[in-house]
Parts: structure tokens; C-alpha cells; sequence
């Protein structure tokens, strides 16, 4: 990560058609953000400790923050659907659109 910024390598198409597989995808990470609904951000998996996903914040309330994948195939994307929602503390970026 360097000023400010992570790429990251996207992989299977769960976010589909906004980012597609092999892509590069660039996130910011801020001190303070406030995120919001249709955010796409990169956040850790929280089942797989390994792994970092790719989602879009579907709605943010006081237990957490429920992610989907863009693609419109339910089964082309896990999510919190699978996993429930997640802590603001596992999210590690948001995505930068350029």
C-alpha cells in the first residue's frame, strides 16, 4: 500500500459487471470514513482469516454491515447472505473508481 492507496487483484465475479475477474481494483483507506449504502469496499472475510472479498455495502444498521455481490447470479457470490454481517472494524478500504 502506498500514498494511501492498495491495489488489489479481483478474483471471480461476484461483483460482476462492475468489476470483473483479473481486473486491478484500486482502494483508499481514510483515518475517519463514513460509510454508506452502495459503497463498494474490500474488507476481510470473516470466516476465512486468509481472505480478503470484494462487496457492496446493501445496508449499514447497529449490528453491523450486510454486503452483497454485484452479480445478479445468487449463487455466483458469497456474501452476507453466507456469512451475516460484518464490523466496520473488518473493512479495510473503499473502492476508488479510477
Amino acid at each position: 500500500m502506498d500514498s494511501g492507496f492498495m491495489k488489489v487483484k479481483v478474483t471471480g465475479n461476484s461483483m460482476w459487471p462492475t468489476l470483473v475477474d483479473g481486473e486491478i481494483a484500486k482502494f483508499g483507506k481514510e483515518e475517519e470514513l463514513d460509510y454508506f449504502t452502495g459503497q463498494i469496499i474490500l474488507a476481510k472475510h470473516p470466516l476465512k482469516s486468509e481472505l480478503l472479498m470484494i462487496k457492496r455495502i446493501h445496508s449499514i444498521n447497529e449490528e453491523g454491515i450486510f454486503l452483497v455481490g454485484d452479480n445478479p447470479d445468487p449463487t455466483a457470490s458469497e456474501d452476507s447472505h453466507n456469512f451475516g454481517r460484518i464490523s466496520e472494524s473488518d473493512i479495510i478500504g473503499t473502492y476508488v473508481n479510477n
